[in-house]
């Protein structure tokens, strides 16, 4: 639960603290879509370390970054090993033969039951899991059934050049996306994204379109994905004092603990969109009504300065992708 970063919001007095939110929407777009318009692993590096650049100079820890980066850990491995299998053009860097027989079946699985029983122990667990990945392939490799007589199943594991250059392309694409949006949320109130939002929508109003009613939806929830994540870890707490073992219990018994933590959580769900919508009907709230905010939006010059330098890298991106301007590789 620690590792989802979605709508949290860390203080902090930094210049990207101080950028209208309405800059920080419009950046974020831009630099979104200037990453998909990059179209090989240089201009991507540059891109990524730009991203970290920018990331250490608004004092953001950089650690929070890393732990957003952990659910998409499976998400990135797959998709190398996707790649490295369906690529096959590009010069081979190398080629093994892989065995699948009862020798390497049973190695692997004594590998996963010492993973599984290791793992609670230790701190770095992403290391682990790319260890354990590493070794699974490795025992392949290295135990042919052939020292007991028995004819293997085989195949090729080739890694080729091109196969990794576009693996480290779409490994960055992924990341950025990522680091982008969790810089927005991380410096960004949900109240001050709602605003923005809201400011930037405004022209949809002409056609009817419920601006108002879209920003305030998207308020409440990323106002309340923290609070829930943290309910979540209160019940959790609360029935593992009571001897439940969410980590370590059969998968049936995971099934039956999922449904225990579900239903809380939705009572508490309800309960609190319940008292959220007394309290803004007691407000005075309504639907399409207009209202007033204590804070006006103004745009300083370090607002354009911020939208300039977004821009700049979009046009570059755009001379690149047409061939304006070319990059001897």
């Amino acid at each position: 639960m620690n590792n989802i970063v979605i709508g949290q919001y860390i203080p902090g007095s930094s210049w990207i603290y101080k950028v209208d939110p309405r800059i920080k929407i419009g950046a974020l777009v831009i630099l979104l879509v200037t990453t998909f318009m990059l179209s090989n692993l240089f201009l991507m590096s540059i891109m990524f370390l730009l991203i970290i650049v920018m990331i250490f100079t608004t004092r953001v820890p950089f650690i929070k970054m890393i732990r957003g980066m952990k659910p998409l850990i499976f998400l990135l491995t797959f998709t190398f090993f996707i790649q490295m299998f369906s690529i096959t053009e590009g010069k081979t860097l190398l080629q093994e033969t892989m065995y699948i027989g009862p020798l390497s079946i049973m190695a692997i699985l004594i590998l996963l039951i010492a993973y599984f029983i290791v793992k609670k122990y230790v701190k770095f667990r992403i290391l682990l899991f790319l260890l354990v990945v590493f070794l699974a392939f490795f025992l392949q490799a290295v135990l042919p059934s052939s020292l007991i007589n028995f004819q293997d199943f085989t195949y090729e594991f080739t890694i080729r050049d091109k196969a990794l250059e576009y693996t480290g392309f779409l490994l960055l694409r992924i990341m950025i996306v990522v680091m982008l949006s969790s810089l927005l949320t991380f410096t960004t109130m949900p109240t001050d994204i709602t605003n923005g939002l809201e400011s930037l929508l405004r022209p949809l109003k002409l056609i009817k379109f419920p601006v108002g009613e879209l920003a305030t939806m998207l308020s409440l929830t990323l106002r309340f994905i923290p609070t829930l994540l943290e309910e979540t870890q209160k019940i959790m707490k609360a029935q593992a004092s009571r001897g439940v073992e969410f980590s370590e219990s059969r998968f049936k018994d995971k099934v039956t603990q999922i449904i225990s933590l579900l239903i809380p959580i939705f009572v508490i769900a309800l309960k609190r969109a319940e008292d959220l919508a007394n309290a803004m009907e007691v407000r005075g709230y309504i639907i399409g009504g207009k209202r007033t905010k204590i804070d006006t939006l103004k745009f300083r010059v370090s607002d354009f300065v911020v939208l300039f330098v977004s821009l700049g890298l979009l046009t570059t991106a755009i001379l690149l992708k047409v061939g304006v301007i070319q990059i001897a590789l």
